[in-house]
Order: structure tokens, then sequence, then C-alpha cells
């Protein structure tokens, strides 16, 4: 297509052309970005989001107006052609940029997750290609920003609307009663937080503990310890580890998992898969965006815990590995969550989760042994109790 402009059209006219295409891609359930190529004041192209309906992860806006563009002028060089863009492109598009010869590149709302411009890696500044395109961000960032946020907002409430249809029975079916932890204040008296809103969660409810320890000011950043319990524990399997930590000042995340704890229980066996299990906790880290995370695992079936790291080493710096033994005089404690088999369900499926995982895909083990084996570059410790968890902490800060 080819669309003439007023003379002296500038990039906000061009942008808001942009975003005119990325509301069509939200309108058609696809992530609202929108592009237009332009060449010598006209657009001869424009693109939308489309991979879902398309099938295809590579037909992002900036793709697919590179490409209608090449055929409008019957060249794969576009060495005379602007891109306006309204989000950050990704390192994908901005390498077919580089490839296409663009003169420049312009786009609105940064991308801190994937933004190939300067917000993760910027392809653009790599004075070694062979050839230099000129890059702006920022132009009607606000606009575009928003955009993006309200399309997320109402697919989040799309989302927690389908899990409240998903789990029809009452909270009490799925929840063990609050009565049931009243015996363990002396012990165990953090406030509680929920999360529901994460998609993985379908409208569950997830119980963590979020507890920061005072520091001393102008100290280092404090670490953040997401603690995971084990398969015969819930998050009272910290109750002694947890104020060494907030006693050196310290952030400390401890969550139940779906069916342990104070979270919710649902009844069938069949619901706990370890890729379930791991895409919650996965959702929970980023939601919470955990930094410079000691994971602390058990050292039984640890397995989902130490997949973590492998979706985002970036955030982890240790893993401890760490025996709190349950202890009999504790028995009570560690029932409460459980008060009949029909809350149990967690339980009897978590020893099963990671080989049932293995034998439906040999590739994720495989990745599993050559993360652990390989690419890991952080500290490991294998802790017994807390004895020496305030040597561990010195260790782990020194990195």
């Amino acid at each position: 297509m080819t669309e003439a402009l007023p003379q002296g059209a500038n990039d906000e006219v061009f942008m808001t052309l942009a975003l005119a295409q990325a509301r069509q891609a939200a309108a058609q359930g696809e992530v609202p970005v929108g592009a237009v190529l332009v060449h010598k004041g006209q657009v001869i192209a424009t693109g939308r989001n489309a991979p879902i309906d398309s099938h295809d992860p590579t037909a992002h806006a900036e793709i697919v107006a590179l490409r209608a563009g090449a055929l409008a002028l019957g060249n794969y060089r576009l060495n005379d052609c602007e891109l306006f863009v309204t989000l950050e492109p990704c390192a994908m598009c901005s390498g077919a940029m580089l490839q296409a010869r663009l003169k420049r590149v312009v786009f609105g709302a940064a991308e801190p997750k994937t933004g190939a411009g300067g917000s993760v890696i910027n392809l653009f500044a790599q004075a070694g290609l062979n050839h230099q395109t000129a890059l702006q961000g920022g132009v009607l960032a606000e606009e575009s920003g928003a955009l993006l946020k309200d399309f997320f907002h109402q697919r989040r409430a799309s989302q927690r609307e389908a899990g409240r249809q998903r789990h029809p029975l009452r909270d009490d079916a799925l929840r063990t009663p609050d009565t049931a932890f009243d015996g363990l204040r002396e012990a165990y008296s953090w406030p509680p937080h929920y999360i529901s809103d994460l998609p993985a969660l379908g409208g569950l409810r997830m119980h963590y503990l979020d507890e920061s320890g005072q520091r001393e000011e102008g100290g280092q950043a404090p670490l953040t310890f997401l603690c995971l319990h084990g398969p015969e524990g819930w998050s009272y399997q910290y109750r002694a580890l947890i104020p060494l930590l907030l006693q050196a000042g310290q952030r400390v995340i401890v969550p139940d998992l779906i069916g342990f704890g104070k979270s919710d229980k649902p009844k069938k066996d069949k619901f706990h898969t370890f890729s379930g299990h791991r895409q919650m906790l996965l959702e929970l880290v980023e939601r919470l965006d955990l930094q410079n995370v000691v994971l602390v695992v058990q050292p039984k079936a640890n397995e989902l815990g130490l997949s973590l790291p492998m979706a985002a080493p970036q955030r982890y710096r240790s893993v401890w590995v760490m025996s709190t033994p349950l202890g009999a005089e504790d028995a009570a404690a560690f029932r409460a969550p459980f008060p009949d088999q029909g809350h149990c369900a967690g339980r009897r499926a978590f020893s099963r989760m990671w080989l049932d995982e293995v034998a439906e895909s040999a590739d994720f083990a495989g990745e599993f042994h050559r993360f652990w084996r390989e690419r890991w570059t952080g500290l490991r410790l294998e802790i017994d109790g807390c004895d020496r968890v305030a040597d561990s902490i010195r260790r782990t800060a020194r990195l």
C-alpha cells in the first residue's frame, strides 16, 4: 500500500498510525504491537502482531511490515526506509531490520524483558556490524505502554473469571480451615500473603510468606531467600530458618505449593503435575520480580525447585540444599493442613511428579541435567540444619 502524508509529517504522526495497527492486533486477541514502514515520507507498509492467528512465531508487527515493504519496493534491501513500531523490538526483529539495511528505527515503549534496542541488549550499537541503523525510542511511549497495560489487565481479568468457572467448588472445600493453624501461632506468627490471579493458578489461591529484615543504612543490598518446602512439609518447615535470615537483614519468601499448607488443595491427584507446579512458581517469581535470589530446597524430591533457575538464571545467585528435619515433636503441626484424605492429593502426587515428567519428556530431563552440569555458575551449598547459616550467608554475599 502507499499512503501520502502531509509534507513535514513528524515521528508522532507515523507512530499514531502504528498505534492504530496495535489496536487492531488487540481486537484480534494478539499482544498490541503495531508498525508502519515509511519510504521517503510515505507509508508503504503496515504490520501488526499476528503470531497466534497465523501460527507463526516470527509474525511480529515489525517482520510483517518488513515483508510487505520489500514486496512493495521489489527489493529485499530497504536502505531508504524508516520503521516505526510501538514497542522496542526484540532480538529477532532487530536482526531483521539490520539485514534489511533500514535507515532508521523509531519505537514507542521500552521492553525491559526482551528489548534489543537498549533495555536488555542494544544490537543497533554494535560497531562491528557492516550496517548501522539509527535508533530512537520513547516516541508516544506513554500511549504505547498504556495500550499494553490495558490489554494484559483485561486478559488477567478474563483468566481469573475462567479460573472461577473451572473451579466451582466452594472455598471451604478447597481450603484447610484457619482454625487448624491456631495452635501454631507461637512458632509461626508471620502474616499470610495470598495470590490468585497468576494465569497458571486458574483462580486457585496460593499462600506465601514475605518478610524482610532490618539492614544497616548504606549496607549491601539484601539477598532474597526463596525457600521451597519438601513433599512432606509446608512453609512451617522453615520456622527456625526465617528468624536467622531476618536477623541478618535478608528478605525471605516462603510459598506453600498448591495442595500444601495454607494454599488451596484441589481434590484430584491428577491436578498435580510437575510442569503445572513449576509454572505456578515461575509466575510467582516473575510477579514478585525476585532478584539476587538464594534458592533453598530440601534434599528429597528437589527437582521442582532446581528447575526454576533454568528459566531465568540471571535472577539466581546461589542454591542451598538444606536439611530441615520435620521433627517428631512437630508431627501435629505438619498434619494441620491435611485434616482428611481429600486435602492430601498434593502429598500423594508429589513424589511421582518428576518421574511422570521424565516419562513424558526426556528432553526436559536432559536439559535439566545439562543446566546443572554445564551452565550453572553460581554457588551451591549443602547445609545440614541451621547451625552454619550465618557463615553460608557471608559466603553467598561475597559472590
